[in-house]
């Protein structure tokens, strides 16, 4: 049993990722809409996968706020980077929330310990994540350093919501869908405030339900199922393959080709993934 729910962990794990590989490839769709407008917009249309669950919603005021402290504030430090650091250093920077979620897991979770395999495997998939998304180049510009910061700050937030999942009472995965609910409606709040108005055209509407069912929505419920199921260890090692995925996806809808540098990325990244999964399955 205890091989059968890990295995189910890590199907939900990369559920979670196939469907993550594919935000890029939706949002080009929605490429005018206000970043806030859009990610409270998705979020909203998310939580509507768990509305025929809706009275499993109830949950303690501190696991609450720990599902907003994680979607919430991820999107918005994720957003603000975006519009203080080229995208470029941004999108690297979040993607350390997979090396932290296995760096932290020994310090938040009680009993689990790291072994040469995850750290081996971790990095291998920095490395490729790295070179996906600089494609071999990038200089960083101190001029940029609070949109870096807050960068890192996005991916420090997911991985600690992720890994605290484990640590508050346990949860209907259905109760997701008031964290989607609630900060979807701070996210709307900000754009508010911050944002200037928009009017989305008859089309985009089809990819807002999309990013919403999907990517910002289903792909929450499986994540939270892993993670509360599933070895940390495992899962933030074959996290890596989200940016993979995403830019074969793209590749393949803006009829590109693939690299050389991809290729090696790709390499990397696997082998990370198989490195740190063998690793976790070790007794």
């Amino acid at each position: 049993m205890p091989h059968r729910a890990a295995r189910r962990a890590v199907l939900a794990a990369l559920g979670a990722i196939v469907l993550w590989g594919s935000l890029a490839s939706i949002v080009r769709g929605l490429s005018r809409w206000p970043p806030f407008l859009l990610a409270g917009s998705a979020l909203l249309v998310g939580s509507l996968v768990s509305v025929p669950r809706i009275r499993q919603w109830r949950v303690p005021a501190r696991t609450l706020a720990l599902g907003v402290y994680g979607l919430a504030g991820y999107h918005a430090a994720l957003f603000f980077a975006f519009r203080l650091a080229p995208a470029v250093e941004a999108n690297l920077l979040n993607y350390l929330w997979p090396t932290f979620i296995v760096a932290f897991t020994p310090l938040l979770i009680p009993g689990m310990h790291l072994r040469a395999g995850h750290v081996v495997g971790t990095l291998a998939g920095l490395s490729g994540a790295a070179l996906i998304v600089t494609h071999g180049q990038l200089a960083l510009d101190h001029a940029s350093l609070s949109g870096d910061l807050l960068a890192v700050l996005a991916a420090f937030l997911w991985a600690t919501y992720s890994l605290l999942c484990k640590r508050v009472p346990s949860f209907p995965d259905a109760a997701v869908g008031l964290f989607c609910a609630v900060s979807g409606g701070l996210s709307l709040f900000v754009h508010a405030l911050l944002e200037p108005p928009y009017r989305p055209a008859a089309g985009e509407i089809a990819w807002l339900v999309v990013l919403g069912l999907g990517p910002m929505g289903a792909a929450f419920f499986l994540w939270n199922f892993a993670m509360t199921r599933g070895d940390p260890r495992t899962i933030g090692a074959l996290s890596y393959l989200t940016p993979l995925l995403s830019t074969l996806l793209l590749t393949v809808v803006a009829g590109g080709t693939l690299t050389r540098l991809t290729a090696l990325a790709g390499t990397l990244i696997v082998g990370g993934a198989v490195v740190g999964t063998l690793a976790s399955s070790r007794r």
